[in-house]
């Protein structure tokens, strides 16, 4: 038996605050000197890079309903620390997503659940929030709950009378509603964890806000009270490693950020040496690659500057002219087509392997969980193989060419993997986790010929 302190924060909805608490109490943790290892629900990428921002550690994705429960349990397990605190922020709210849902990721890793409430709105009506969170799923443990944006002391009185009288969850604390430490937003969500959201004092402010109004020590002891993780439970699946590496260019910069580090690891495990560059920045490809790998982001953002960085593009053009494999997902996707247009109707010419262009899009374009079926062999897998990930963009491609073969077809009956050659992309971003053979397929097809 192995014992891994840990904790998950949900929230009742989206927007209850629930990703500035997490912060808060993770910075507020390293600040007493426990090694915080952060996780997110989900798929998400952006909750992460703040994670990583607060901790110093990488945050990694624990999705039920895109991964499987086996790599999720093995993923925890391999990355928690023992001495210190895993700290788990959820989704959406507690019971939303079906499998994919915080409450079913807190069962499957017997977290204790701390429930972020916002009560600006509301007074003893909140006990009955509370005795509704609380009692729904048995299965379920709600360990605390943490009051935000409370108005004044009359208004916290009145909402701990009141859960105090109907329930049995303890208050971990309340807090206040501070607009200085909260986190500027984008289209595609919070700003990434690298631009420093949270810049100058907001961090520090932060984690002084959640030491002044939580009860820290009750908080540990719960996360110290989490059930034992059963030697089966935590075994990790292992890989072998071929000798001869390959080297696979990452383009990892402010326009392509968006990556599962587990993704990282499958293809390390299976011989690959990944090698980043930045296609905003660089002038020219890093030497003796084999493959590329251009994963998500905003484009968008950078493309006046994407689009005058001549030299790369030319450069991953004639890469892919010379057969050699490129994968490239939602971001990346755009960027090897002809041109992104913005809302204002300028264009950027980009990369230009697909004889289409990108057009953004005033509003929300696809949400959701994906599983592309292949239709035919490809360097992730044969005919009929089916992944899984998620597609999240507002952005649209137009004028396809039918010489421009689509090589998945998606669970809604959909087109989409766009193969030219040896160059795979689309707008799905996929984890291998259900699926490490496709890392593995993915590095081969890069290994030369002997």
């Amino acid at each position: 038996m192995s014992r891994q302190p840990a904790l998950l924060i949900a929230g009742t909805h989206s927007g209850c605050g629930k990703t500035t608490v997490t912060l808060g109490i993770m910075a507020a943790l390293a600040r007493r000197g426990l090694a915080v290892q952060p996780f997110k629900c989900g798929p998400d990428f952006i909750d992460p890079s703040l994670h990583q921002m607060v901790t110093g550690r990488v945050s990694r994705n624990l999705d039920v309903h895109m991964c499987g429960a086996p790599f999720v349990r093995q993923t925890f397990a391999k990355h928690c620390s023992h001495q210190g605190c895993a700290v788990v922020e959820g989704v959406m709210g507690l019971f939303d997503g079906g499998e994919g849902s915080a409450a079913t990721l807190a069962k499957t890793l017997h977290l204790p659940v701390l429930l972020v409430i916002d009560i600006r709105s509301a007074a003893e009506s909140i006990a009955a929030v509370v005795n509704g969170f609380a009692t729904l799923d048995p299965g379920l443990k709600l360990a605390g709950v943490i009051c935000n944006r409370v108005g004044s002391d009359k208004h916290r009185d009145m909402v701990a009378g009141a859960i105090a009288a109907h329930c049995t969850v303890p208050i971990i604390g309340f807090l206040p509603r501070r607009e200085e430490v909260s986190i500027p937003s984008r289209h595609l969500g919070l700003h990434m964890g690298e631009e420093h959201p949270l810049a100058g004092e907001g961090l520090n402010q932060l984690a002084q806000l959640v030491e002044q109004h939580l009860d820290l020590d009750l908080l540990v002891r719960l996360a110290d009270e989490r059930r034992s993780i059963t030697a089966k439970e935590a075994t990790v699946s292992t890989v072998a490693i071929d000798s001869d590496r390959v080297r696979i260019g990452v383009a990892r910069d402010a326009a392509f950020c968006f990556y599962y580090e587990d993704n990282f690891d499958l293809l390390r495990a299976a011989g690959a040496e990944l090698v980043f560059f930045s296609p905003l920045g660089d002038r020219h490809l890093p030497t003796g690659l084999q493959g590329l790998y251009l994963g998500g982001g905003y484009p968008e953002l950078h493309a006046r500057q994407l689009s005058t960085n001549r030299s790369m593009q030319e450069q991953i053009r004639d890469f892919a002219a010379a057969g050699r494999p490129v994968y490239a997902e939602c971001g990346g996707f755009m960027y090897l087509t002809q041109a992104i247009t913005d809302l204002e109707g300028h264009e950027f010419p980009m990369v230009g392997i697909y004889p289409f262009q990108t057009r953004m899009q005033p509003r929300l374009r696809r949400l959701g969980y994906r599983q592309p079926m292949l239709l035919r062999d490809t360097f992730l897998g044969p005919e009929g193989t089916v992944l899984h990930g998620h597609e999240f963009h507002y952005s649209t491609v137009d004028d396809r060419h039918p010489a421009i073969e689509t090589v998945f077809r998606l669970d809604d009956g959909r087109p989409e993997g766009f193969l030219h050659h040896q160059t795979l992309a689309g707008y799905v971003h996929l984890h291998w986790g259900r699926t490490p053979e496709a890392a593995t397929r993915f590095v081969q097809a890069c290994r030369p010929l002997t």
